[in-house]
C-alpha cells in the first residue's frame, strides 16, 4: 500500500523537489503552496493540490480534510515555508514577528494538531519540518527566522518525546545554502565543500527521514549544509 504524504510550500524549490523525491518513491501526495504552483505540482504528479497559506488554519484544516477524504490515512507530513521577515534586529516591528511566529513555529504547531490523532488513530507516522542552519549559529541577515526556528528545536524535541512510544517522529532538516536562491561568490567561499546544496539533496535527506530505515531518529536537528556550520 501506498504511503500518503502531505507537503506544505509544495510549488517550487525544496517543496517542490521533496513532492518529486517522495513521488517517486510511490508516496500519494497532497500539496499546497500559496502561489498555485503546488496544483500544477499535484495534477502532474497525480496528488491533490490547493492554493493556501501554512499561517492560516483553515487552510491547514482543508489540506488535512481533502487528504484524508482521498486516501483515508496521513503516513508523512513535510512543514515547508517561505522565508520570514528580515531587517536589522531592533527595527523589525512587532507585526513582522508575529508574522514569522505564524509562518515557522504556529504552522507546526497547528499541523501537528491536526494530524496526530490521525497518527495515533492509525498506529504511526512521521513529520519533518524543513528549517534553516541559523539554529545552531544564528546569523543577524535572517533574525526572525534565526530566533524562532530556535523555538521550532525546542518544540519539536518536546513533541518527538511525547509521541514516540507512539510510533509518532518528528526531525527538522536543517539546510543551508541551496540552488533555488541566487548563488555569491562571498558566499560559496563560506562553505567547505565549495558549493551551493542542491534541493534534491535536501529532498533526499527529507525522504530518508519519513521512511522506516529512520524509525529510531527523533527529536533530531539534520543539517545539509555542506558544512557550514562550525558548532558541533
Amino acid at each position: 500500500m501506498s504511503q500518503v504524504a502531505i507537503i506544505t510550500a509544495a510549488g517550487r524549490g525544496i517543496g517542490a523537489a521533496i513532492a518529486r523525491e517522495l513521488a517517486s518513491n510511490n508516496y500519494q501526495l497532497a500539496l499546497m503552496s500559496n502561489s498555485g504552483g503546488a496544483e500544477a505540482l499535484a495534477a502532474e504528479l497525480g496528488g491533490i493540490g490547493i492554493t493556501g497559506s501554512v499561517t492560516n488554519l483553515t487552510d491547514l484544516q482543508t489540506l488535512v480534510e481533502r487528504t484524508m477524504s482521498a486516501w483515508g490515512r496521513i503516513d508523512a507530513v513535510v512543514n515547508n515555508t517561505g522565508h520570514p521577515p528580515k531587517g536589522a534586529l531592533l527595527d523589525i516591528p512587532d507585526q513582522d514577528w508575529h508574522a514569522g511566529m505564524d509562518m515557522v513555529l504556529l504552522n507546526v504547531v497547528r499541523m501537528a494538531r491536526l494530524a496526530t490523532p490521525i497518527m495515533q488513530a492509525q498506529g504511526g507516522g512521521s513529520i519533518v519540518n524543513i528549517s534553516t542552519f541559523t539554529v545552531f549559529e544564528p546569523d543577524a541577515a535572517f533574525p526572525v527566522s534565526s530566533s524562532l526556528r530556535a523555538a521550532l528545536a525546542g518544540f519539536t524535541k518536546m513533541y518527538a518525546d511525547r509521541y514516540a512510544s507512539e510510533g509518532i517522529r518528528m526531525n527538522n532538516v536543517l539546510p543551508g545554502f541551496v540552488d533555488s536562491y541566487p548563488e555569491s561568490a562571498a558566499t560559496i567561499e563560506r562553505i567547505p565543500v565549495g558549493r551551493y546544496g542542491s534541493v534534491g539533496e535536501v529532498a533526499s535527506t527529507v525522504r530518508f527521514l519519513l521512511s522506516h530505515d529512520a524509525a529510531y531518529i527523533t527529536g533530531q536537528n539534520i543539517r545539509v549544509d555542506g558544512g557550514l556550520t562550525r558548532s558541533i
